[in-house]
């Protein structure tokens, strides 16, 4: 899948929005009512990683996986960094863009989660 295309998939998800932190952060988030579920590194030598949050056992999955690492800071709460995005089968990738909204969502409260479109 390429970085575009997986833009346009987090970007479709139900009540997404696009955040661009500038320097010194350098990343394109995607939230949902302001929980986090994926995000991008807009600078070199990083610039496409795309970071997102998995489940305790998909963790390690993952992280066993080449080209795929525990996230810089967000590790410890089981976030992920797909190095090249391009490599990586584009159905499974789109399972865990959903699997980390869906954790997104379920994190916000019943009054947020009525408030979505």
């Amino acid at each position: 899948m390429k970085v575009a295309a997986l833009k346009e998939l987090c970007a479709a998800l139900p009540g997404a929005q696009a955040v661009l932190y500038g320097p010194p952060s350098n990343i394109l988030v995607y939230e949902v009512s302001g929980k986090k579920f994926a995000y991008f590194k807009t600078s070199t030598p990083e610039q496409w990683r795309f970071s997102l949050r998995a489940s305790a056992e998909r963790f390690i999955e993952l992280t066993d996986m080449p080209g795929v690492k525990p996230a810089r800071y967000m590790g410890r709460f089981h976030w992920v960094t797909i190095v090249d995005v391009a490599r990586f089968p584009a159905d499974y990738l789109a399972e865990l863009v959903h699997d980390s909204y869906t954790r997104a969502v379920a994190s916000l409260t019943r009054a947020q989660r009525a408030a979505m479109p």
